[in-house]
């Protein structure tokens, strides 16, 4: 059932529907813009619930995913007594363009077509457009190299990275892809495109948090990234040609590996992600350019941002059988609720953390999370380690 209205939420702002895996970020950055936000999501945080004019559980839980069944009649729930915008989407729906399609006909998506969204995220269709546009992209092929070292296998439209693992690994599911791993350093361009121009927001360097059965674990990103310029000219080249040449609207980002002067283009993540909590400001300018990229209106004036930041998630080291009332410092987002049960290897909670440099914003950031976990019984070794995430 959708929760109440808190208090404090405002009451004349535009109203707008968000579906996402965790809809706690999209949440934020649309109160911060003065929307009233109604989500549907797998988590039900307890922040979530605060920021919202109403949210809603979606049923089924993360691993059965985004389906008719579930998500709609969360989405009309939510909707009852509302007349919102528009939907906007976050992670989740990566491998089902046709559900977009479907929540198309009662809602306007305010984000990429499902056209844009099956183009991204087909292996195939990815490997081509890069190919015509002559951005490095490592080989794929859809059956399992006889020889796997030196191959990754991937789910087609997984996110987060618990979808991707060495090649020799059993590979369980289905739509999986096998994508020859190069060597280098993970920078994400956050963009906004209106279908035919783009905008490009900033980079940032992402690492991994890895688990035992998901090596490439998304851990946290950090903001700014300092490259050669002649080497950040060329990825953002890049990320525009391939931004242009599919047409993406609203918020997106382009993955590469960055090795010396090399690079290769990995993913295209076509709606908002991760980095929405360290490139937004206090006024929530990222989610209102969302909205009126996705209508066709780039945002007039770039972000300025004066300090560095990051984040990361901190997972459970072990299972916590009822979890306890906790004072969720300030720096923290995602917050679990109490009572209930937290399996091992789950999100406990997200931590933020803004300093003057990068290096302070890393080590603050590993400083909060170290404090976090040591707070609930978690602490086994330390999650930011400075180890690769997945090529």
């Amino acid at each position: 059932m959708p929760s109440a209205l808190p208090a404090n939420l405002p009451k004349d702002g535009p109203t707008v529907l968000i579906a996402a895996s965790s809809g706690r970020a999209l949440a934020s950055a649309a109160r911060r813009a003065g929307w009233r936000p109604l989500v549907a999501d797998f988590f039900d945080d307890l922040d979530t619930r605060h920021l919202c004019a109403a949210n809603c559980l979606v049923e089924g839980g993360i691993d059965e995913g985004f389906t008719a069944e579930n998500l709609l009649p969360a989405l009309f729930g939510l909707a009852k007594t509302e007349v919102p915008c528009g939907l906007v989407y976050g992670a989740g729906f990566e491998d089902r363009p046709e559900l977009l399609e479907l929540t198309a006909q009662y809602f306007p998506i305010l984000g990429n077509a499902p056209d844009v969204v099956r183009t991204v995220k087909e292996p195939r269709l990815l490997a081509d457009l890069c190919a015509g546009l002559k951005i490095p992209h490592p080989d794929i092929r859809l059956s399992k190299p006889t020889a796997s070292r030196g191959w990754l296998a991937k789910r087609q439209g997984g996110a987060g990275g618990s979808h991707i693992a060495p090649a020799g690994w059993p590979a369980g599911g289905e739509r999986i892809y096998y994508q020859r791993w190069v060597p280098g350093e993970p920078i994400s361009i956050l963009l906004l495109g209106n279908g035919e121009k783009v905008e490009i927001v900033g980079l940032s360097r992402q690492w991994t948090d890895p688990a035992p059965l998901e090596p490439y674990r998304f851990g946290g990103s950090l903001r700014p990234v300092h490259l050669p310029p002649k080497l950040e000219g060329k990825l953002r080249r890049a990320a525009q040609s391939a931004a242009i040449a599919c047409g993406l609207r609203g918020l997106n980002s382009v993955d590469f590996v960055v090795s010396d002067s090399d690079f290769w283009l990995v993913e295209i993540n076509p709606r908002p992600g991760a980095t929405l909590d360290i490139f937004d400001n206090r006024k929530g300018a990222l989610f209102r350019a969302h909205i009126e990229a996705s209508r066709g209106v780039l945002l007039k004036h770039r972000l300025k941002h004066q300090n560095a930041a990051a984040s990361a998630v901190a997972y459970a080291r072990r299972d916590i059988g009822s979890m306890p009332q906790f004072a969720w410092p300030s720096w923290t987002a995602d917050h679990e609720k109490a009572q209930s049960f937290v399996r091992a290897q789950a999100p406990l909670c997200t931590v933020l953390a803004k300093a003057a440099t990068p290096d302070r914003a890393r080590a603050l950031l590993a400083a909060r999370l170290h404090f976090v976990l040591n707070e609930l019984g978690q602490i086994q070794d330390n999650p930011i380690s400075g180890k690769e995430t997945a090529h």
